[in-house]
């Protein structure tokens, strides 16, 4: 009986070890089983990455996305017909630049008339243009619309300044009709600095280009010079690059690319094929207004070394060498890429 009862014991015995083994195979199986889907995820991932370039290069067209980013118009649902629920003084407005293109414009006036301005129409704010006040055509930067937020404090320091500005969201940006390209942009430019200028009188009209928009800047105040003989009066340039080239080997989103073969020919040339330029280096040369360009130190989307090789080529093209201004902001500011419009200094070193 007690030989039996020790079989028994030894029965319970196997299988427990069995059941235990069991269970630790299935332990083990679990954790090898996510196995073959990361792999998958990270091939899916790697073949992607190899792609892009040469989709890039197969469809310039594509690019157009990545550098206008028209198509992210933060912030969302702004009604631009009331702009005064942002910032003081504002009328909106709307531009036909050509047949089929109609643009929309926020026009602030200075606070110094914002008493008088409440409750005026279109037509007060267009008789203001010729007050003697410097007006500012602003020529923003890619992705969003003239409400994003750090457009809004631009509005508000330079109004704040005594500045008139107009605030234009180009073709395909917010309200306005069309699709982007870097001619289409030029053209928007000129036709609102003809409409500005016929209102203006003898006041100052300057281009203000930020970020993607200097490219605008110089392009608009070159073929005014060269195909009508008239300088802008000026031209400011905050947070630029040499040419749209360069400045896609700099930025953030092309980092992962750069040591990859073939980069420059595939992604960097493949700009040129979308007609995508902005020579900015190419247009200073040929300017003559006075020019003066800003940059942060710690701007992080468009190196400030960009900033210094345009002015430098700028500076070397000037006859009157005093007509090129470059002014930078130290790290300890904070202003970045986008908010060098919060310094209270900005005003009085533009004017």
């Amino acid at each position: 009986m007690r030989r039996r009862g020790g079989d028994r014991d030894g029965d319970s015995g196997d299988s427990s070890g069995a059941e235990g083994s069991a269970g630790a195979a299935r332990q083990q199986r679990r954790r090898h089983s996510w196995r073959p889907w990361l792999s998958t995820l990270l091939l899916g991932m790697l073949l992607i990455y190899i792609s892009v370039p040469f989709l890039v290069r197969l469809f310039p067209s594509v690019l157009t996305k990545f550098v206008y980013l028209n198509f992210l118009a933060f912030p969302f649902f702004v009604d631009f017909r009331r702009p005064e629920l942002l910032v003081n003084n504002t009328i909106n407005l709307h531009l036909t630049t050509e047949p089929g293109v109609r643009v929309g414009i926020w026009h602030t006036v200075p606070s110094s008339r914002g008493a008088e301005a409440r409750g005026q129409d279109q037509r007060w704010y267009e008789e203001a243009l010729a007050d003697a006040h410097p007006v500012i055509i602003y020529l923003h930067g890619n992705g969003g619309t003239r409400a994003a937020r750090h457009r809004v404090q631009f509005l508000k320091t330079m109004g704040a300044a005594d500045f008139h500005i107009l605030a234009l969201d180009y073709r395909g940006y917010g309200d306005s009709s069309g699709h982007p390209t870097e001619s289409g942009f030029t053209t928007d430019v000129l036709a609102l600095y003809d409409w500005a200028k016929a209102r203006s009188g003898n006041s100052s009209i300057l281009f203000w280009g930020h970020s993607l928009g200097t490219g605008i800047a110089t392009n608009a105040a070159r073929k005014l010079q060269e195909e009508r003989g008239v300088q802008v009066d000026a031209v400011v340039l905050e947070s630029p690059y040499t040419n749209i080239r360069e400045a896609a080997a700099h930025i953030p989103i092309t980092k992962i690319y750069r040591q990859f073969p073939g980069f420059g020919y595939l992604i960097l040339d493949s700009l040129a094929r979308a007609d995508m330029f902005f020579r900015s280096d190419e247009n200073v040369k040929v300017l003559a207004c006075p020019l003066l360009i800003l940059h942060a130190e710690d701007d992080s989307v468009v190196p400030p070394h960009l900033g210094r090789k345009l002015y430098e080529t700028a500076r070397s093209a000037y006859k009157d060498k005093t007509k090129v201004k470059f002014i930078t902001f130290p790290k300890k500011l904070g202003l970045g890429h986008d908010y060098i419009s919060l310094n209270p200094e900005l005003p009085a070193l533009v004017k």
